[in-house]
């Protein structure tokens, strides 16, 4: 592999930037109103490519509602912890599985190095003010033999970003407060750049329903059915969002 300079993620969109704590206001505020949660079939999902040991200890960083803990619990039994930048989201997580939460930066994990066999990050790592201080925390306290999945939106999302700036010239803007774009190769390098190395890739543009509940949202959806029937003929670095499964790397930074 050829030398290639450091990635810089410059595709960056700020929302409401208007006090030094606005990124736990914000979601403290979120989580008190419309929260943020997808189906429960995608969290399951999620795990299935994980597939986590029995009585091993997983951490999933910004855990949000820990609904993903909650599925590790019941489904691998392993030890599921969750932390979490905002209050109102670990106040939801308590009433709903067991933890332990804590609440922390994800940026600054207040737990000891090499202590998890699992480290998770779902859907929030793009959303970290600094996205590699994120990285090389996760490294820290994954275990020298231990995996991490950390899944990301791609920049060139064939029925996200591209689709949008086709229709609209604009790209996809979600409602909280910051959040980043790159693309499958710039992920990897800022990985490594961190200590990570990835080991699988896997693609999303909608997860498969595993109930019937699930089932009927999809049937109550066109437009997220058409997603779940074409996503699986979408190229890889063309997919809405990518998941990484990652381990230690030899010479990383950590």
């Amino acid at each position: 592999m050829t030398d290639t300079p450091p990635v810089d993620i410059r595709f960056e969109i700020r929302l409401n930037a208007d006090s030094p704590a606005w990124t736990r206001e914000e979601y403290d505020r979120i989580y008190s109103t419309r929260g943020i949660r997808q189906l429960d079939s995608f969290y399951k999902w999620i795990l299935d490519q994980i597939r986590p040991r029995p009585g091993s200890r997983l951490l999933d960083v910004a855990c949000g509602e820990g609904t993903l803990s909650r599925f590790a619990e019941e489904r691998y039994h392993v030890q599921a912890h969750g932390s979490d930048l905002s209050v109102a989201a670990l106040q939801i997580a308590a009433s709903e599985a067991s933890g332990p939460f804590c609440v922390g930066s994800g940026e600054g994990l207040p737990y000891a190095s090499a202590s998890f066999d699992y480290v998770t990050c779902i859907g929030s790592l793009e959303h970290f003010l600094d996205v590699r201080a994120g990285v090389r925390e996760m490294a820290r306290v994954l275990r020298p033999d231990g995996v991490a999945c950390i899944f990301v939106p791609n920049t060139y999302s064939l029925l996200g970003n591209i689709l949008k700036a086709w229709r609209t010239g604009m790209s996809t803007v979600d409602f909280q407060p910051m959040q980043r774009y790159a693309a499958r190769g710039e992920w990897e390098l800022i990985f490594r750049e961190c200590g990570l190395e990835s080991v699988r890739v896997f693609k999303w543009d909608r997860e498969p329903p595993y109930s019937l509940t699930d089932l009927a949202w999809y049937v109550e959806r066109p437009r997220e059915l058409f997603r779940l029937v074409v996503g699986p003929l979408i190229p890889t670095n063309l997919a809405n969002h990518l998941g990484f499964l990652l381990r230690h790397s030899a010479g990383g930074s950590q």
